[in-house]
């Protein structure tokens, strides 16, 4: 059985492909196949990135490979336990048809209106289109050292209606020091940093398999 984890947005910037690579890095730790798909023809981070740390020998080693289409990436899913797919943002058809395929749709955000409205709006789009509000899951990125704001912007998401993930990542130039030779954000030179990370990748698998195990069911 593949676990297929959609990673979308509606703004760029706010940690969709930090979110992929960290997730990808630690299914592979844990010793699961694993790939990402990298939609985001333009940009293709993810896929840079896999470049930087197979330069730098980096184990483990992740597969990503960039698609034009989702219908031709998933062709590729069945070979892996999980596929993560990278979308672009504010691409509203291609949003839907990664949110239709995956078993978790995953949203980050930031801690201010400007990164939690159009987070919201995105996530009632998908869901008057048909896709169930348990498959959606926001993800706090770039969020401060302040608890009220954190709690605040938690509270924000719940009362939409929507699951907020454990765990959290914050502004740090550990993550971007580790993304630059092909790191994922849970492996910087903080233990404090990656430990945090951690705890939003495995709310992240926690998510995945307790509705995997609803749908078997």
């Amino acid at each position: 059985m593949t676990y297929i984890i959609g990673m979308v947005s509606q703004k760029g910037g706010v940690g969709k492909s930090t979110l992929a690579r960290m997730m990808a890095r630690e299914i592979a730790d844990g010793g699961m196949t694993v790939k990402i798909a990298d939609l985001d023809t333009q940009q293709q981070t993810c896929t840079y990135w896999a470049g930087r740390r197979a330069e730098n020998g980096i184990v483990p080693e992740i597969q990503v490979q960039s698609f034009a289409g989702i219908k031709t990436a998933l062709n590729e899913a069945g070979r892996f336990d999980v596929y993560i797919i990278d979308g672009k943002p504010n691409a509203s058809e291609q949003t839907l048809e990664i949110a239709q395929a995956s078993d978790v749709v995953v949203i980050p955000t930031g801690q201010t209106v400007d990164d939690l409205h159009p987070g919201v709006v995105l996530a009632h789009t998908l869901l008057k289109k048909g896709v169930p509000s348990a498959k959606i899951a926001f993800a706090m990125f770039k969020t401060t050292g302040s608890e009220r704001e954190n709690s605040a912007a938690r509270q924000y998401l719940t009362q939409a209606g929507y699951q907020v993930l454990d765990g959290d990542v914050g502004v740090s130039t550990g993550y971007g020091s580790a993304s630059d030779v092909g790191k994922a954000i849970t492996e910087t030179s903080f233990k404090s940093l990656n430990e945090r990370a951690s705890r939003l990748a495995q709310s992240v698998i926690d998510r995945v398999v307790e509705l995997s195990q609803r749908k078997v069911a």
